[in-house]
C-alpha cells in the first residue's frame, strides 16, 4: 500500500511533511479546507487550509504558553475572552484557573469546533464536558470585539495564520478594539508566527501593538509542529509588565510545559529577535 502524507508549505522554499496512517476527515467548511489525520510522529493532527494547527503530541506546548503566561501575569483575572481557538485547547487551560469566573470563546468556524470535539477529545475537554465557566460562540471575532468595552481582564487571540479567516485579526483597528474591550488593567496576547521565518510580519505586528498599548512584549516557545519549531506570541498590556513579574498566586494544577521559570525566561529574547523588533544595535 502506498504511503500517504500531509504537507504544510511553510514557504515557497520549505515544506514540512508528515506521514499519515489514516485520514479521518477531509473536507471543507464555509471558511476553509479541513483535514484530520493520524500520524506516527505527531499523533492526531488538525490541518486548516494546508497549515498544521495542532497535534495530540505537542499541543500542550502551545496552549500552555498562550494561556498561562498571560493569566499568571495578571494577578486576578476573572473574565477571559478567546478569539479563535476552535480546537478548545486554550479554553481547557483557561478554565483551570480558580480565579477565572468566565471564559468566552468566539470562533468563526463551527465545523472546526464540532470536529475537534469528535476527533480531539483531550484538547476539547472543556467544550465536551460543557464546563460551567465556558461559553462557546460561533461567530466573527472581529465583530464581537468591536462591540465589547471595558469588560475582559485577559484576551487571548488564538488565531490561524494572517490569511483567509484570520487576516483581519492582525490589523491596527483590531488591536484598538482589543484595547477598548479590556479593563483598565487588562492585557492581551496573540500568536504571531515564527520570528525566524516571518520576521517582517513579527516586526509589523509588534509595531502596531506598541503604538496602542503602553507595554508591549514578545515571548517565545518551542512548538515542534510549527515552522522551524520557534514560535512567538505578542503581548499588549495596560498595566502589568512581564519583565517585572513576581509570583502572585500559587499554581494548583499540573502542567507539562509551563512553570514559573518559563514565565520569566520566555521573554528573554535572542539578539536577532530584538533586532527584528527594535532594529539592529551595537551588542
Amino acid at each position: 500500500m502506498m504511503k500517504q502524507y500531509v504537507t504544510e508549505h511553510q514557504s515557497k522554499h520549505l515544506d514540512l511533511t508528515a506521514e499519515a496512517t489514516r485520514i479521518l476527515f477531509q473536507g471543507k467548511s464555509e471558511f476553509q479546507d479541513i483535514i484530520v489525520a493520524d500520524t506516527p510522529e505527531f499523533g492526531r493532527m488538525l490541518v486548516l487550509d494546508g497549515v498544521f494547527q495542532t497535534s495530540d503530541k505537542d499541543e500542550f506546548m502551545y496552549h500552555e504558553s498562550i494561556v498561562h503566561i498571560p493569566l499568571f501575569l495578571h494577578p486576578h483575572p476573572k473574565h477571559v475572552l478567546i478569539i479563535g481557538g476552535g480546537d478548545g485547547g486554550s479554553a481547557r487551560e483557561a478554565v483551570r484557573h480558580a480565579c477565572v469566573e468566565t471564559v468566552t470563546m468566539v470562533d468563526i468556524d463551527g465545523k472546526v469546533i464540532e470536529l475537534s470535539k469528535q476527533y480531539f477529545p483531550a484538547i476539547s475537554k472543556a467544550m465536551r464536558e460543557k464546563n460551567p465557566k465556558l461559553t462557546v460562540k460561533v461567530g466573527d471575532g472581529i465583530a464581537f470585539m468591536q462591540e465589547a468595552e471595558n469588560f475582559y481582564d485577559v484576551i487571548i487571540v488564538d488565531c490561524s495564520d494572517p490569511v483567509g479567516p484570520g487576516e483581519g485579526l492582525f490589523t491596527s483597528s483590531f488591536y484598538q478594539d482589543t484595547y477598548k474591550a479590556l479593563k483598565e488593567d487588562g492585557l492581551f496576547v496573540q500568536q504571531t508566527e515564527s520570528p525566524f521565518m516571518h520576521r517582517q510580519l513579527v516586526h509589523d505586528i509588534f509595531s502596531r501593538v506598541s503604538a496602542i498599548f503602553p507595554i508591549s512584549r514578545l515571548y517565545t516557545a518551542y512548538i515542534p509542529l510549527y515552522p522551524t519549531g520557534m514560535h512567538c506570541f505578542t503581548m499588549g498590556s495596560k498595566t502589568y509588565d512581564p519583565l517585572t513579574w513576581q509570583p502572585n498566586r500559587k499554581r494548583d494544577f499540573s502542567t507539562q510545559y509551563y512553570n514559573e521559570g518559563i514565565q520569566r525566561s520566555a521573554f528573554v529574547l535572542p539578539n536577532f529577535v530584538k533586532d527584528v523588533l527594535y532594529g539592529k544595535k551595537e551588542r
